[in-house]
């Protein structure tokens, strides 16, 4: 559903080969796919048209890529390089329960003193350290 949101947002369409492409699996596997996440209601596909998120299919991989950015963030924080981040997190993300998501969150948000920091000051922040005084 990633692969399907992201070449969406991309492309503006997601072809099966192109999903296929995406995820170096094959079009048949991405077939297989279709047919199990049409049946969970999460995309609809005419006959050999593009795949189309339905509304609960769009909520569900915007988690989904929250979840991996939160996994990811928090894998970089302790000093694991890019590269090894991202694989590790492809795996870790689907295995994490939701409590641990809310911790590594808290702990990516917090300042050196101990307070959350919210995005909005994070912002704010980045925004005027690249103001001269």
């Amino acid at each position: 559903m990633e692969a399907i949101e992201q070449l969406c947002r991309g492309l503006g369409t997601a072809r099966v080969r192109d999903v296929a492409a995406f995820m170096g699996v094959s079009s048949v596997t991405v077939c297989k796919m279709a047919v199990r996440l049409t049946a969970d209601g999460l995309v609809q596909q005419e006959r050999y048209g593009p795949l189309r998120l339905t509304g609960a299919g769009r909520r569900l991989a915007r988690k989904v890529e929250d979840r991996h950015a939160v996994v990811l963030a928090f894998l970089r924080s302790l000093g694991v390089p890019a590269w090894q981040a991202e694989l590790d997190a492809e795996g870790i993300e689907h295995h994490v329960s939701a409590a641990t998501i809310a911790a590594m969150r808290r702990s990516l948000g917090r300042k050196n003193d101990g307070r959350v920091q919210g995005k909005r000051a994070a912002r704010a922040k980045g925004k005027n350290e690249g103001k001269r005084s």
